[in-house]
């Protein structure tokens, strides 16, 4: 995959301090509540396999919708686009059924903290926030 344009890393740098400044403070206020930190940070990798995954899924779609330097196959052998974005949504339900995987895990094999794990789910919410802000005192 190319490297993510300076947005996209803005969004997960600040999403990864999002996530440890709140697992600081779930420490802080609550030392003898551990799943809620570990809830927060679980989360937090939940949101960033997010990010990655409608990342990845974008990426493959502009690739099947830009135009190739590659001649298509004229015996009659081309797949044809339906079956391309039926293979991309596959894709993408599948991610989507492995991050719930993920978050039924997390809740209720390891027992993690539910709030914690909503909270850290938020940093990618957290982030565009503070950069919507940011953006707003520069204009």
């Amino acid at each position: 995959m190319r490297d993510a344009d300076p947005f996209i890393r803005r969004l997960e740098r600040d999403a990864v301090i999002w996530a440890a400044l709140a697992t600081a403070a779930a420490l802080a206020i609550r030392p003898g509540q551990l799943g809620l930190a570990a809830g927060i940070v679980g989360g937090g990798i939940l949101a960033l396999t997010s990010l990655w995954a409608i990342r990845s899924s974008v990426d493959a779609l502009l690739s099947r919708l830009a135009p190739s330097t590659v001649p298509a196959p004229t015996d009659g052998s081309e797949d044809g686009p339906a079956r391309a974005g039926a293979g991309i949504a596959v894709k993408v339900a599948g991610r989507y059924a492995l991050l719930a995987l993920g978050g039924y895990v997390m809740i209720v094999r390891l027992r993690l903290h539910a709030i914690g794990v909503l909270i850290g789910a938020s940093s990618l919410v957290a982030a565009a926030s503070f950069e919507a802000v940011r953006v707003l005192r520069r204009s």
